[in-house]
């Protein structure tokens, strides 16, 4: 499957996040956090809304770095989710569904104040657990 996109670019404003979310968990890749950060988003069933963000100052890397393997899974579940939210059904929709999804993903896991660990991150958004249980 072809992907949305070449290149993801990711606001000044995910770009902290990213760091933040760096230093929490000890995740050293931000391609890994920006895949969760596009799960966490998808597992919503509201549409992300459709704030406007500069990308200077930001964050790039190619659709190969974020989506790896898994890239022809990560394009088929844009493409079903951009209709689902009604962008449509072209390259363009899955794209706009990708940077809607991944910023809200990334404000989602950031806002985690109590989360220290990776074991605390996992039990967070993986279990749905507060980190020290």
């Amino acid at each position: 499957m072809k992907p949305p996109v070449e290149t993801i670019r990711v606001s000044q404003l995910g770009r902290d996040q990213l760091i933040k979310l760096k230093r929490q968990t000890g995740i050293e890749h931000w391609n890994v956090l920006c895949r969760w950060a596009l799960c966490t988003s998808l597992r919503e069933k509201s549409t992300p809304p459709n704030a406007a963000s500069s990308v200077d100052g930001g964050v790039e890397m190619s659709w190969r770095v974020f989506a790896g393997d898994l890239s022809d899974v990560f394009a088929g579940l844009l493409a079903l989710r951009a209709r689902q939210d009604g962008l449509g059904t072209d390259a363009d929709a899955a794209a706009q569904c990708l940077r809607l999804h991944l910023h809200r993903g990334l404000g989602y896991l950031s806002s985690g104040k109590d989360i220290k660990t990776i074991d605390g991150f996992l039990r967070r958004w993986l279990f749905n657990q507060r980190p020290e249980d």
